[in-house]
């Protein structure tokens, strides 16, 4: 039994619309275009294409489970980040364009330089992994906490024929050496505002991935203070921020004797990179 593309896009648009999912019509075609390997455009070249029964199926089901809030790339198992395919699951947070700031700016920094990189909260990978794929004499190095996540960031880093050194870590706790750059997404939402968030987000996305503490900053004050001990001379930091962090961040980069702190904004022109150099 073979069914009509068109209908079963606006059929199942429409339920995605119902239950109040944004960008419905997006998730539908990203998902046949992995269920069944039908592009948008090859639609629209031929607007009588076909999707089996077995296809329909699977299509359906991913439906049900976005209908309940699942988000699309845990259903799909990936996502893509800055050309790169990365792994996700509940186990960690999934790769965002506004994270692509943070390492357009490091990834500018280090050059062709034979630098040393930490990335301290790994999650999936994304940061250190894309730093080592598009800095060819870099050595990168990937602490988190969680296991679980660190297992996602290795497979991350086969998948891309990367060469990244993980370490479990409670911050600084197991990382040896010292380094040119530290970059970090740290969890930085106010832990009463995680109630606030998506349902994607505030049910999916792991809570220790988004909890900066009751201000937002506990990550930031503990890693720029300990961050010290672990750059070397005129070492660099870089965080990404909240869009209403980069005052207190920089102020928190001041007080532990950072000097030319710079913040970047995002293409929606709101603050999202604070980078330092050690004093």
């Amino acid at each position: 039994m073979e069914i009509l593309v068109r209908d079963f896009v606006k059929e199942n648009t429409d339920k995605l619309d119902a239950a109040g999912i944004s960008d419905a019509s997006v998730d539908i075609w990203l998902l046949l275009e992995h269920f069944a390997d039908i592009k948008k455009s090859e639609y629209f070249a031929n607007q009588d294409m076909q999707i089996s029964k077995i296809q329909a199926d699977q299509i359906e089901e991913a439906v049900e489970k976005r209908i309940n809030h699942i988000p699309l790339q845990h259903i799909i198992g990936e996502t893509e980040f800055m050309g790169l395919t990365f792994k996700v699951n509940e186990n960690v947070l999934i790769p965002r364009f506004d994270t692509e700031i943070l390492v357009d700016e490091v990834v500018k920094y280090v050059g062709d330089g034979f630098l040393n990189v930490l990335d301290m909260c790994t999650g999936s990978g994304c940061i250190a992994i894309t730093i080592s794929d598009m800095c060819d004499n870099v050595t990168v190095t990937a602490a988190d906490i969680s296991k679980d996540a660190l297992d996602i960031a290795k497979e991350n880093n086969t998948l891309n024929q990367t060469d990244v050194t993980f370490v479990e870590s409670d911050l600084f706790e197991n990382v040896e050496g010292k380094f040119d750059v530290i970059v970090s997404n740290p969890p930085y939402i106010r832990t009463e505002e995680i109630e606030n968030l998506e349902e994607e987000v505030k049910m999916h996305d792991p809570h220790l991935a988004l909890d900066g503490g009751e201000s937002g900053l506990d990550f930031y004050q503990a890693i720029a203070k300990q961050a010290k001990d672990y750059l070397n001379e005129s070492g660099m930091i870089f965080f990404e921020i909240g869009f209403d962090q980069a005052e207190e961040v920089s102020n928190i980069l001041k007080e532990n004797g950072y000097k030319d702190i710079v913040v970047k904004k995002d293409l929606a022109m709101y603050d999202r990179v604070v980078y330092a150099k050690k004093g």
